[in-house]
């Protein structure tokens, strides 16, 4: 709060400034349609003297006569004028054919949009989502089709889940690529932080180029088979004013919903049921304990930006501190970071050197999630505190839940990452050929953490201990590849050849120290891990466009990783695609179709992110001194031996390979008002990797991740964008995606075994129960349940199921393999309305056909939950008990299996510009998570896993924006 308090003081003594102006030199800037141009930079040659114009193109600034000022703009023509007195000076800016196409990043070089051919989608600042965004995936979430970003919850600056058309592996990792500004992130993520990418501050990112299909993403190779983000962070403008800009965003956040447990009054006329009621067990109290642990939770976030361009310099810098408390007491995310670029211009342009640096410290101080489940069943008679101030505990009750107040309240956990990730780019234009460039790319990701957890012994388990934990470690990521490109306009054949081929070395390395309270001895250090792996790679590729009408492009990337043994650690992933602009033929011309490309591709690309560095050598790990074996006696005293467990492995584990098929429609109408694409793709992934069970005596484990079966998805994706009105006052945008999508296991064993599956998705209830299964012909999230039985009402009939088989009696035989957690569609729909200085805005995102696991309801929805605890207390039920009224779990019923299709109201932000000639002020207001249509009864039916339980829920959030431009 007192974050907030002083951002708010802060705003009233900054608004007051904008008030005084004094207008010299103003006018308008237009296209040659008379559509204002915002943004145009404006600069009084020779002089650091400039401005940008609204939303209106309208401008104000200072000059004197014989002054030059100069207008640019992103894809039209400078203009130089001559300031001889002219008001107002209002100016047409041409559209430049250069640049007229969109530049597009497609790995090791770029495309234009109209020159692409494999599935490449551009997401830029204009079409983020907006409010307090922490996480920098979330301004992507619902704005590119086949991309589904699902936060794993409320926690602040807490990760997502990123799938790009589904995910292509079962136990190797299913996410894509991250690369930013050229060095690829270890998707393994980075010690002791909620979120590797909240390393980037948002406000920092230009674009996302989102590259999908194979033949687009084979390039990256062996990391590929998930797809590839690009992430491009801002750089200063060439000929751009200096500009200082101060931003702050400040947010306030709450729980808007809570899990259906039973009240106060209800829990009690359940307990009264019990044949062994003790009526002393109950307090007087009618306590809500999920209330009790959330807060409204206060952030802001605060951006200083300075920038200027020259001719051949350019510079950016900004200052960011970001404060996020969570909605669980004690939760609390803070980012303070620095993050420079510079763009240095040498030899006429023909030498181009780029700096990115970024200084990131990230703190973070975790709030115990355990109260999450504490609260949902406790018994609500009781109180939170004793009539003596103290915390109410069930004192000497080893397995009773603790207060969940007090843990919020004593446990500590703390972690400090200091982070740095740097790029250095070095772009020649070889002066011995014309069109021959040189690109070096230099990267290093640097981080190290600093944690301790301290945890208070347990008030309901005498024998416990205080806990303590101090952890230590470092990762580095470094980055070595440089590429020559080659283009050249072969006249004679009328064919603009472009040639790409390069080398890239990436190594990562991880070490990690703990030493942690083991017994009430005290502190014990365990072994230090060493993580390391590496990676080499050539690639190249060959983009052929001929006759400004037919496309191909020829790509190949050779990839060796240190997890293979010798015989297997070498790849080759190759990619083809093709295009035909149909728009540019002549029978198309002077029609309404503005744009119409057909493109189609081909790739192969690979994984091998499986967790493990040396699977297919025989490893030995050190045993903990708590599993030390005793050998013998030296004075009659017991000596201990600490044992080398060996590790399971698979001498002929190599690549898991994804072969995809891709062909789309890019069209465009009413020069480009209206613009959309249709793209549907198929995908075979085979050497699936993934953890499996061996024979008993084949390994040294029973389970081991090996090279086994395959795993087909296949879609379509459509995505419309249109500008549904334009005019001087007032614009509309509109843009829909939607994706349909189906996944399926086609094989899983290495033998003939139709039947085999392996468990998946651990739930509550019970020991080692799983929910979900792997078995060809299902999809990888599809439920394991028996089939319930209702009587003549509706209602479910406890322990009765289908008898599947027959045989007269319910066993695992009787399960059935039933719906899945995975949607069969995902849509996103936005809408942006500017009139005049002001603009709104709102984003929907749908979810349909996906199914959720209710694992609350079918752990806690039962009297027995109340009535049967391991000790003299009573614990709280699911409010599901009162309409079935089981007297037991019904784990593996299907009646907990719920359709849990959803749209939700995602973002909605209404702003207004002030404009002055020294200040301009943005004002804004945002609000994220505002409603949900589903008929799902649980918590939230957005959950990755399609398993609900103790989710940490995700609050409304509403933000207060301001802006100042100087």
């Amino acid at each position: 709060m007192k974050t907030f308090l002083n951002s708010m003081l802060l705003l009233v003594f900054l608004i007051p400034s904008v008030m005084w102006s004094q207008t010299t030199v103003s006018g308008q800037i237009t296209d040659q349609a008379n559509v204002p141009l915002p943004g145009v930079n404006i600069l009084i040659k020779g002089t650091t003297t400039g401005t940008t114009t609204d939303f209106d193109g309208n401008y104000s600034i200072s000059a004197k006569r014989g002054d030059v000022i100069v207008f640019s703009y992103v894809g039209f023509k400078p203009q130089s004028i001559n300031y001889t007195g002219q008001q107002p000076l209002n100016v047409t800016l041409t559209e430049d054919t250069a640049l007229l196409d969109e530049i597009v990043l497609i790995g090791y070089g770029s495309t234009t949009k109209q020159d692409a051919t494999g599935s490449v989608e551009k997401v830029g600042e204009k079409e983020f989502n907006r409010g307090a965004i922490v996480s920098p995936e979330q301004l992507l979430s619902g704005k590119s089709a086949g991309v589904r970003i699902t936060s794993g919850g409320g926690d602040p600056g807490g990760g997502s889940d990123i799938r790009i058309r589904g995910g292509a592996s079962l136990s190797a990792n299913n996410s894509p690529l991250i690369v930013i500004d050229g060095l690829p992130l270890d998707q393994r993520g980075v010690q002791g932080v909620r979120n590797q990418l909240n390393a980037i501050n948002p406000t920092d990112i230009e674009d996302f180029v989102v590259l999908k299909d194979a033949s687009a993403t084979a390039i990256y190779g062996s990391r590929a088979s998930n797809g590839v983000i690009l992430i491009t962070t801002k750089k200063g403008k060439t000929n751009a004013p200096l500009t200082v800009e101060y931003d702050l965003k400040a947010s306030v956040a709450e729980v808007s919903d809570y899990v259906d447990v039973l009240s106060a009054s209800e829990f009690r006329a359940i307990a009264e049921t019990d044949t062994n009621f003790n009526e002393s067990l109950l307090g007087n109290s009618s306590t809500n304990w999920q209330k009790q642990i959330y807060q409204t939770a206060v952030g802001a976030i605060h951006n200083i930006t300075v920038s200027q361009g020259f001719e051949n310099f350019n510079f950016r810098a900004n200052v960011n501190h970001t404060s996020q408390q969570g909605v669980l007491t004690g939760d609390l995310y803070e980012r303070n970071s620095v993050n420079l670029s510079a763009v240095q211009r040498l030899f006429d342009n023909n030498l181009k050197l780029t700096l990115t640096t970024k200084g990131i410290l990230d703190d973070n101080k975790y709030a115990d999630k355990g109260a999450i489940g504490a609260a949902i069943g406790y018994d609500p008679t009781h109180s939170v505190y004793n009539e003596d101030g103290s915390y109410f505990q069930y004192v000497g009750q080893n397995l009773a839940l603790v207060n969940p107040v007090f843990s919020l309240d004593n446990n500590n956990n703390r972690a400090r990452n200091t982070r740095n990730i740097s790029n250095f780019n070095v772009d020649y234009n070889m002066p011995f050929l014309d069109g021959l460039k040189f690109n070096l790319n230099a990267g290093l990701d640097y981080s190290e953490i600093s944690g301790k957890e301290y945890r208070l012994a347990s008030p309901t388990n005498p024998g416990s201990f205080n806990y303590q934990n101090f952890y230590t470690g470092f990762n580095r990521n470094t980055l070595l590849d440089f590429y020559f490109n080659y283009k050249k306009n072969l006249e004679s054949l009328n064919t603009n050849v472009d040639l790409t081929a390069g080398h890239s070395y990436q190594e990562f390395y991880i070490k990690s120290d703990r030493r942690e309270t083991e017994t009430s001895g005290g502190l014990v250090p365990r072994a230090t891990i060493i993580n390391r792996n590496a990676l080499e790679s050539y690639f190249a590729r060959a983009s052929f466009d001929i006759a400004n009408r037919y496309l191909l492009s020829l790509t190949v990337r050779r990839d060796g990783s240190s997890r293979f043994g010798e015989e297997n650690r070498w790849s080759t992933f190759p990619g083809v695609s093709a295009g035909w602009k149909i728009s540019n033929e002549e029978f198309l011309q002077n029609s309404v179709i503005s744009n119409l490309k057909l493109r189609a591709g081909w790739g192969k690309t690979g994984q091998q992110e499986i967790g493990q560095n040396y699977g297919y050598l025989g490893v030995y790990t050190p045993g903990r001194s708590d599993a030390s074996v005793q050998f013998g006696y030296i004075n009659g005293v017991p000596q201990f031996v600490n044992t080398l467990r060996p590790e399971e492995f698979d001498e002929n584990l190599k690549w898991e390979e994804t072969s995809q098929y891709n062909v789309a429609l890019d069209f465009g109408l009413f020069n480009e008002r209206l613009t959309g694409t249709v793209d549907a793709y198929y995908r075979e992934t085979t050497d699936l990797l993934a953890t499996i069970p061996t024979a008993a005596g084949s390994n040294l484990s029973d389970l081991l991740t090996t090279n086994v079966g395959s795993v087909l998805s296949k879609g379509i994706e459509f995505s419309l964008n249109g500008a549904l009105a334009q005019s001087d006052d007032f614009n509309w945008d509109m843009a829909f995606n939607v994706t349909l999508q189906e996944n399926k296991i086609t094989k899983l064993s290495l033998g003939n075994d139709p039947n085999f599956f392996i468990a998946q998705g651990g739930i509550s209830g019970g020991t080692g129960n799983n929910i979900q299964l792997w078995r060809e012909g299902l999809d990888p999230s599809t439920f394991f349940v028996f089939r319930q039985v209702y009587d003549t009402a509706g209602q479910p009939i406890e322990g009765a199921y289908v008898d599947v088989n027959g045989d007269n009696q319910i066993t695992e035989a009787d399960k059935q393999a039933y719906k899945k957690a995975s949607p069969d569609a995902y849509l996103g729909f936005t809408n942006t309305l500017n009139y005049k200085n002001l603009d709104f805005s709102f984003t929907f995102r749908g979810s349909l056909g996906n199914y959720m696991y209710n694992n609350v309801a079918s752990d806690r929805g039962n009297v027995t939950t109340v009535n049967d605890a391991p000790g003299q207390y009573y614990v709280n039920a699911h409010s599901s008990v009162l309409d079935n009224n089981f007297q037991k779990q019904n784990l593996f019923s299907d009646h907990y299996i719920e359709r849990a299709d959803f749209v939700k109201l995602d973002n909605v932000s209404l702003g207004y510009l002030v404009p002055g000639e020294k200040i301009d002020l943005r004002l804004s207001l945002t609000a994220t998570n505002l409603f949900t249509i589903t008929e799902y009864d649980g918590l939230d039916p957005e959950i990755s896993n399609g398993i609900d339980n103790n989710f940490y829920p995700r609050p409304k959030t509403y933000v207060l924006g301001l802006n100042f431009t100087f």
